[in-house]
């Protein structure tokens, strides 16, 4: 048996031990003592209610509340019982119901059945809103309590990791920088030389072709800086590796999601098919939260150079999940990650639904070479992809180019700040702006405050409901007002004073006997004003009981 396991039984054990300890003593003293059949049955009645308690709490409420029917000493029970359901209960709707089917059953015996009267009513009452809602209150307050505390340290947590988050990207967006200026410079002249020396008019043929194919790996290099600084720059890692749209359409299938997907299953190339990725997985994101239930269309196909993808949901059949308003922060990284890409996105309703689409070309960023020197002016020191201007070399030489010097320091400045590419900027959130923990600690907050509020406002409620209730029911047919009291007189017989037909309950004094007591209707309890005394059928004395 595992630690955690043996603790909470002998907490169990411990919990039954001090709630029997009272049912015990009331059985083995006088007057009771030697009653063991129903010791034994009040005993096994906590141990059952205690083992059923963390499964289901509010089975052992009333578990004991039918107990205390039985045995006086088991109403000590109530508020313990009453206060651990608070604390392992999700809901408060099957709590407030159980707790109103016991005060309409136990109203309706002890009023319509038993003949109870309305005091011990009010008593029985009481004890149900102070043993029993009261505790239940409180349990659910510590339990919001709890929550708000849970919630308060992954907000901090998460305030952590994306402080993290900010350095690492940082740190990369500086490494990409010093890429960017350092070693493309120096692959931007290596270009231009190589040309040059590809030109030269002594040169051998072997030489020539040796320098061309310098020039031609440049080339390569320089694609594959791009593709590094690329990386270095995205915003997160979010695509584990070797993740297709395919295995990103299954797991949603995995999660309940209708989808279908229309794709012909060629490879793409790194940048378009992250592009791809990205964009599948956030519109299937977004339809899972704002479409539950919709059925969605993931459709990927190439043409002219340029993949499209079109994820498209229908309405949803029973409306967007409950929560806060979404801020579109999503779909702007995501459309930053497609401009980066040298493509274009466009999101918005369609058909009672909603559509995102995107456009990527496959050759090439052309929009990301006009906003950064490593596309822009590396591609076009080289001549890669067929976007540089070039010179047409002698005659005989018309496969031969010299590129322009457009290089590094061509004078185009970059669209971010220094050290911070445009998807890190775009992307990250900042301290303060609305998150995933920050919107759980608030709705923690809110609970917190709200269960507050009814632990405090609630009994006092439910006592003036009582209150209004028992008033009524103690003052029916018992009330004698001050001038028909003024007009009583001494000797006269009682059946010609017109008393009212029913009397008040005796003060805590007691009763006196040959006296009756009747109440003025003082609100909201109804306790007796008059006491009226008796002798051979007259009335011999009249006082008014001092509160």
């Amino acid at each position: 048996m595992e630690p955690r396991e043996r603790q909470r039984r002998a907490g169990d054990l411990l919990l039954w031990a001090v709630l029997a300890a009272p049912v015990a003593y009331g059985r083995l003293t006088p007057p009771q003592i030697g009653e063991l059949p129903p010791l034994a049955a009040a005993l096994a009645l906590l141990g059952a209610a205690v083992w059923i308690g963390r499964r289901w709490p509010l089975v052992a409420v009333l578990a004991v509340v039918a107990g205390s029917l039985v045995d006086g000493n088991v109403v000590f029970a109530i508020p313990v019982f009453g206060y651990l359901a608070g604390r392992r209960s999700d809901r408060a709707a099957p709590a407030a119901a159980v707790f109103a089917a016991i005060a309409v059953t136990g109203s309706v015996l002890n009023l319509g059945l038993l003949g109870t009267e309305p005091s011990t009513w009010f008593l029985l009452a009481s004890v149900l809103l102070f043993a029993g809602v009261f505790p239940w209150l409180l349990g659910r307050l510590r339990r919001q309590h709890r929550a708000l505390a849970d919630a308060g340290l992954r907000h901090a947590q998460a305030e952590r990791r994306a402080e993290v988050e900010r350095v690492r990207l940082r740190e990369r967006a500086r490494i990409a920088q010093d890429m960017h200026d350092s070693l493309g410079h120096d692959l931007s002249l290596i270009a231009l030389r190589a040309g040059a020396l590809e030109l030269a008019p002594d040169l051998s043929p072997a030489h020539r072709a040796a320098a061309g194919e310098l020039r031609a790996s440049v080339a390569a290099a320089t694609e594959r800086l791009h593709d590094v600084i690329g990386v270095l720059r995205e915003e997160r890692t979010l695509r584990p590796p070797g993740e297709t749209v395919a295995d990103v359409v299954d797991g949603a299938r995995d999660a309940g999601m209708t989808v279908d997907l229309r794709a012909d299953g060629a490879d793409l190339p790194p940048l378009p098919a992250h592009a791809v990725h990205r964009v599948v997985r956030e519109a299937l994101t977004n339809a899972a939260r704002y479409a539950p239930g919709a059925p969605v269309t993931v459709a990927v196909g190439r043409d002219a150079g340029a993949v499209t993808v079109a994820v498209v949901n229908a309405p949803p059949p029973a409306g967007p999940l409950p929560g806060p308003p979404s801020h579109g922060s999503g779909l702007l990284a995501l459309r930053e990650r497609v401009r980066l890409a040298g493509g274009t996105l466009d999101a918005g309703p369609r058909d009672g639904g909603w559509a995102v689409t995107a456009r990527v070309p496959l050759t090439g960023p052309a929009d990301a070479e006009a906003a950064s020197p490593v596309t822009g002016g590396l591609t076009d020191a080289l001549g890669v992809s067929g976007r540089a201007g070039v010179d047409t070399g002698p005659a005989g030489d018309s496969g031969t180019t010299i590129p322009r010097s457009g290089g590094l320091g061509d004078g185009r400045a970059d669209a971010d700040p220094p050290g911070v590419s445009g998807s890190v900027a775009a992307v990250v959130p900042r301290r303060g702006e609305p998150g995933d923990a920050a919107r759980r600690l608030r709705e923690a907050r809110r609970r917190v405050r709200r269960s507050l509020l009814v632990a405090i406002g609630a009994p006092a409620g439910l006592a003036l409901v009582l209150a209004l209730v028992y008033y009524p029911l103690a003052t029916a047919g018992a009330v004698l007002d001050r001038a028909g009291y003024e007009r009583l007189r001494l000797g006269e017989p009682r059946d010609a004073l017109g008393l009212p037909r029913r009397q008040a309950d005796p003060p805590a004094t007691g009763a006196v006997p040959g006296c009756e007591f009747y109440t003025d209707g003082n609100f909201p309890f109804a306790q007796a004003t008059w006491r009226l005394c008796f002798a051979d059928g007259r009335l011999v004395s009249k006082e008014q009981i001092a509160p």
